[in-house]
């Protein structure tokens, strides 16, 4: 069975106009091949999240999110693997394995469901021998301190919401074929 498609966009060109800021990780980079390490158990990893620092947001920035999305899944939605809600704005940093449960997030921060349905980060696992997968991990630089949804949210409403709230966003891109 193939699963040749064409490559999706890029999914926050989609989304209405913010600024950017600037994202950095000693664990993964723009276009590298994700390490094991950042890979979901069944395709052989860790599912550990990597670390990741953030710079350069906007003076008003309230909050942070940090999300996780896949757009080269093959189903129409996509697959979200992390969304990290209400980061207080006095974190820059997020270290590795910080997407593990709740109690790894600073301050009131914690996760809603990804696509797997737990509340934590979920390492690659594309199908085997399918194209190579994006997974842009997101800073979000949020103008209120606490996006209006709970722990029980989807990550669809927690793009919704985002779409009002925010200011500026910090990409990078690492890729992974399994």
């Amino acid at each position: 069975m193939s699963l040749e498609r064409p490559v999706a966009p890029d999914p926050y060109e989609l989304l209405p106009a913010a600024g950017s800021f600037s994202v950095t990780s000693t664990d993964v980079a723009d276009g590298d091949q994700l390490a094991l390490t950042y890979v979901h158990d069944s395709a052989g990893g860790e599912n550990r999240s990597p670390q990741l620092s953030w710079s350069g947001f906007p003076a008003e920035t309230k909050s942070f999110v940090v999300t996780c999305f896949d757009p080269d899944a093959p189903i129409p939605s996509g697959f979200w693997h992390w969304v990290a809600v209400n980061l207080p704005v006095s974190v820059t940093e997020l270290p590795t394995g910080a997407g593990a449960d709740d109690a790894s997030l600073p301050g009131g921060a914690f996760h809603v469901r990804n696509d797997m349905g737990s509340k934590n980060y979920v390492g690659s696992a594309p199908p085997q021998g399918d194209m190579p997968h994006r997974y842009y991990f997101v800073v979000h630089a949020v103008d209120v301190e606490a996006l209006d949804v709970t722990g029980d949210a989807t990550p669809a409403v927690v793009g919704f919401n985002l779409a009002f709230h925010t200011l500026a966003r910090a990409v990078i891109t690492p890729t992974y074929r399994h």
